[in-house]
């Protein structure tokens, strides 16, 4: 009886384990900006992880197929990590096409010497220190929980031989063993809770700050913006030119500022999983007519002309109104920002339930240092502290996992002092 209660402890147990090394894969894919993760798990023999490293879980991939091709493409270079104990970066791997175009970092899973696996983290945009920070933290977290697992089958199998031999011998010459398995294992537990705790904490504090901006910024700000238009619209002929001026003034950088705190709060509920999509029927025309209308206003203060060109019999589609509104709302209003003049073109068409948009200008354009970056939250091209383009970097930021969330992928070309061209692709059901 003992035996089965047994058994379904242990399977109980790793049942749980896969979880967890699903929801870390998970985790850092999404900390990566829409990239993968891998995490591979060895049982080493004579110290080598020779034919015993096996993939365990993995995430941002869109096939199960895929995240094997990849983990066959990276097992080389995850064993000699593994053997060695010292992290490697790689550059893009074609298998995980534009999921890791900005390089590969793989941390070997480490806790006193004994070497329990790696992880592999793939991003779309170079791996800045931040993300691989976060891998290292990961990768020790799960040695943690991989060496507790271990410990906690030797320590059932030492009592389960300790009963056996006091059963037939009366001898309990194993005792210590058991006992100082389980002054290990405690020892863990305490260091899992402790990890758990503080997991539990920042992620509390990470949503409280989020729910009290929304709440104590958005609910003021929107009223200051009402009150502007109030007094611009109703009493229009009593106020002095200056007077309007200062206003309008006021009521752009209101408006300015409760677009970036909208944009946090999109990109943080992106990340808790929290913007579900809302598919209806779309007249794409009418998204980018409606996006021109928008930053119509900051296009007649310099010589930018917008042309559109669409490929002919464009039919309406079905996907998310207001995601698709955003993103292209976001792209115009970078080109914008950054062309002093000349002109701005949207480009679409529709191929095999594919709709693919590029918004190219003559702007300032990006070297080419800076454009594996771009996509990155709060990266600023210009980091100067009298910077000629105001904003709070995060328009990119949005675009990039909006899409992402839509199933689509996002593109940068562009030649500093020529212009740039970003292009998206996304799923569409095509109507007629």
């Amino acid at each position: 009886m003992g035996t089965v209660t047994d058994a379904g402890q242990s399977t109980s147990r790793r049942q749980r384990l896969a979880a967890e090394l699903r929801a870390s894969a998970s985790r850092l894919a999404e900390r990566a900006g829409g990239g993968v993760a891998l995490i591979f798990v060895a049982a080493l023999e004579n110290g080598s992880p020779e034919n015993t490293t096996r993939l365990r879980a993995a995430a941002g991939f869109p096939m199960a197929e895929a995240a094997s091709n990849a983990a066959q493409a990276l097992m080389t270079t995850v064993r000699e990590v593994i053997a060695t104990g010292t992290e490697q970066r790689l550059g893009a791997l074609p298998a995980l096409e534009e999921r890791s175009k900005g390089g590969l970092l793989i941390v070997p899973m480490v806790l006193d010497d004994r070497s329990h696996g790696a992880l592999a983290v793939g991003a779309p945009n170079s791996i800045q220190a931040e993300l691989s920070d976060s891998v290292k933290r990961e990768a020790s977290n799960l040695a943690l929980l991989l060496d507790h697992t271990r410990l906690r089958e030797e320590l059932e199998s030492a009592r389960t031989e300790l009963v056996k031999h006091l059963n037939t011998e009366g001898s309990h010459d194993n005792s210590q063993d058991v006992l100082e398995l389980s002054e290990a294992l405690f020892a863990q537990d305490i260091e899992l809770l402790r990890n758990t705790e503080k997991l539990g904490k920042i992620e509390k504090l990470k949503n409280d700050f989020i729910e009290k901006m929304s709440r104590e910024l958005r609910t003021p700000l929107n009223s200051i913006i009402e009150s502007i238009i109030s007094v611009l619209t109703g009493e229009n002929e009593t106020l002095s030119d200056s007077s309007k001026v200062s206003l309008r003034s006021a009521l752009d950088d209101g408006t300015e500022f409760l677009r970036t705190l909208q944009n946090i709060l999109d990109l943080w509920k992106i990340k808790q999983r929290e913007l579900p999509m809302e598919i209806q029927e779309v007249n794409f025309r009418e998204v980018v007519d409606e996006a021109i209308f928008s930053v119509q206003d900051r296009i007649s203060e310099k010589p930018v002309t917008v042309e559109q060109r669409f490929s002919e019999s464009f039919p309406k589609i079905r996907t998310d109104l207001a995601k698709v509104n955003q993103i292209l709302y976001l792209l115009l209003e970078n080109a914008v920002k950054f062309t002093p003049r000349g002109q701005i073109t949207i480009s679409t068409k529709l191929e095999n339930d594919q709709l693919e948009c590029e918004v190219r200008d003559t702007g300032i354009g990006i070297c080419p240092d800076d454009q594996p970056q771009i996509f990155e939250e709060f990266f600023q091209v210009d980091e100067s502290s009298s910077r000629s383009y105001a904003g709070a970097g995060l328009g990119l930021a949005l675009v990039r996992d909006l899409v992402v969330l839509m199933g689509g992928g996002v593109s940068v070309i562009s030649d500093a002092g020529r212009g740039t061209a970003v292009t998206f692709q996304l799923p569409v059901q095509v109507i007629g």
